[in-house]
């Protein structure tokens, strides 16, 4: 009495099947999405980066050519 697998698949094991390839395909997906997200926010934080650098830039050259203002000494109030 030896229990042979038959040669065509059960519904089940179709089923199985199936909903493995879609859980996998699924999964490619979510990560190609997760991957194309990650690139797009590093583009986006080097493009951000570049526009500080490029303002402080020009702050630090404003400041260098702009004169000191000179400190004014504050008058005492007389006392009441």
């Amino acid at each position: 009495m030896s229990a042979r697998k038959s040669a065509e698949p059960s519904p089940e094991g179709i089923a199985r099947s199936d909903r493995k390839r879609l859980a996998a395909e699924e999964g490619a997906r979510a990560l190609a999405d997760v991957e194309r997200q990650a690139i797009a926010v590093r583009a986006n934080m080097t493009r951000l980066r570049e526009a500080r650098e490029a303002k402080e830039a020009a702050d630090a050259a404003l400041q260098r050519t702009s004169p000191t203002p000179t400190a004014t000494k504050r008058s005492r109030k007389p006392p009441r």
